[in-house]
């Protein structure tokens, strides 16, 4: 059967399940359910969003990867699970470029954060404790997600080792930031949209982030740039849309329109930015040079810092 007589009747002829390869309540779940709420307008059908959670992301990017391509399964990607994922472990069942790249939706600035009764008032407070040989811990969405490699990049610019904190890994970003907010972890560092919340509320406080300038919600809170050490800066989440590879000329045109439409919803833009959330809808190939350059730039740190998974 070809790709082209996958799509019997016009597209898209049923709901459409949008895979969030990570848990409820972080960024690729929030960042599913925002874009879910506006597309059918567009695309004529209903988004279903299914969290398909496990292996940093692996679980339900590889399900997408290995779905029928006539575009009714599609992936919230996420920069962890096809970027930094890729990047560290060479063993898992997809390449950083085994989908059809439909577009950027938005960036996310990182924050570094910690509980709001932890004595690391400061960056340089936590930078101090780390070379002074406290013995810290650090949660992430599992092994080999920014939220893994962030750190790992984050004690690499410092000088130390990436074993200078304890890695406490969980599935998916928003039980990690609950474990912060619980007190069971020492430091975080996470997509600022996912911890903005705790943020708000009292319950976290971020002490560096990786804007190129500060963030209105947080604009007591230094950039990494301030601090010194702008390097840090290329720590940055996104989200796009993806599907399987081979997918009719139908469906990714299709989602191209819609795409285009959505890049000017005032109502996803709004939601977006109230996610802390830079909006930047890109086109497949702009889309497809920007992972390749992220996917590069970890990959390159990981066989550096010899942290490979092969």
């Amino acid at each position: 059967m070809t790709c082209a007589t996958l799509v019997q009747a016009e597209y898209p002829s049923k709901p459409v399940t949008l895979i969030s390869p990570y848990g409820p309540g972080g960024a690729a779940d929030l960042a599913a359910r925002n874009l879910a709420a506006v597309v059918p307008d567009y695309l004529g059908a209903d988004v279903i969003v299914t969290n398909r959670t496990g292996a940093a992301g692996v679980t339900g990017s590889a399900y997408v990867s290995k779905s029928r391509p006539d575009g009714h399964t599609l992936l919230l990607a996420r920069v962890g699970s096809q970027a930094a994922v890729p990047a560290i472990n060479r063993r898992i069942p997809y390449k950083w470029d085994d989908f059809t790249f439909l577009g950027l939706l938005e960036k996310n600035p990182f924050a570094l954060v910690v509980n709001a009764d932890s004595e690391y008032k400061t960056f340089d407070d936590l930078v101090k404790a780390v070379k002074d040989g406290e013995k810290l811990s650090y949660a992430s969405a599992g092994v080999g997600s920014l939220l893994h490699i962030a750190v790992v990049m984050m004690l690499d610019e410092l000088g130390l080792p990436a074993g200078a904190m304890q890695h406490i890994p969980f599935k998916g970003g928003g039980k990690a930031a609950a474990a912060l907010t619980g007190g069971h972890v020492d430091v975080m560092f996470q997509n600022l949209s996912g911890v903005i919340g705790g943020i708000k509320s009292g319950q976290l406080r971020a002490i560096a982030v990786t804007s190129e300038e500060r963030f209105s919600d947080v604009a007591d809170v230094p950039t990494v740039a301030e601090l010194g050490h702008k390097n840090l800066e290329v720590i940055v989440g996104w989200s796009a849309l993806y599907g399987p590879k081979n997918m009719p000329a139908e469906v990714t045109d299709k989602w191209r329109d819609v795409l285009s439409k959505t890049k000017q919803d005032n109502t996803w833009i709004e939601q977006t930015k109230r996610l802390n959330s830079i909006p930047d809808i890109r086109s497949s190939a702009d889309t497809k040079s920007f992972v390749e350059q992220q996917y590069t730039g970890f990959k390159d740190v990981v066989d550096r810092l010899g942290l490979a998974i092969k």
